[in-house]
């Protein structure tokens, strides 16, 4: 007769249903727009660079498609950026002109965009020694992913940066890297950044397992 606690705990746990997702569940607590929900006050959202932040303000826009070429609308990412000097910024605080961290998500309207308002951010030191490329990291959370998913976004503009760059240089496939870089836009006058993100399929972005 087996005790209690006799069996593996892998055994006794539940598994996850398909219900159990991201999906608008993160909207619901963190992107309180996104979901017609009144905003808080003081809310962690898609401005991470006031106007006057140090550094050269763009924006940073996408969409997320899934395998079958489908908008996403409901996909919730989160960034996180060094600022204009490479230094990130651990302190949060909404009074500061540029915060390291930022939230945005796609939604039904708008053309299913997501969109940052930001600085270009410098090159980071890697424990290597060497300068990685300005990037922009994007955590994603989704209706079916249940594990969310990590990748970075850099910059066409800074192509000799990115041959260099000890992270990207790690993707063998030069077709695979281009699902990583932004292309330049100007719209209006202003600088904007263009990446869409795709799940799966054909052209599939890269995602790393930090």
């Amino acid at each position: 007769m087996n005790q209690p606690n006799s069996q593996p705990t892998s055994d006794l746990m539940l598994r996850e249903t398909a219900s159990q997702t991201a999906g608008p569940y993160v909207h619901i607590g963190l992107a309180l727009a996104a979901a017609g929900n009144p905003v808080r006050d003081e809310e962690i959202w898609n401005e991470m660079a006031k106007p006057d932040a140090e550094g050269e303000h763009i924006e940073v826009v996408g969409i997320v498609i899934d395998g079958n070429g489908d908008l996403v609308r409901d996909a919730f990412l989160e960034a996180w950026q060094a600022d204009a000097n490479g230094d990130y910024q651990s302190d949060y605080d909404l009074s500061k002109p540029f915060n390291s961290f930022g939230r945005t998500a796609t939604t039904f309207d708008h053309g299913s965009e997501w969109s940052l308002t930001t600085i270009k951010p410098g090159a980071v030191k890697h424990p290597s020694g060497q300068l990685m490329a300005p990037h922009i990291n994007l955590t994603l959370f989704a209706r079916g992913v249940n594990i969310h998913l990590q990748t970075r976004l850099y910059f066409d503009d800074e192509a000799e940066a990115n041959a260099q760059c000890p992270v990207l240089s790690r993707i063998e496939s030069p077709a695979r890297r281009q699902t990583l870089i932004a292309k330049r836009e100007e719209v209006d006058g202003k600088v904007r950044y263009r990446l869409d993100i795709r799940l799966q399929g054909e052209g599939e972005t890269v995602f790393f397992d930090f």
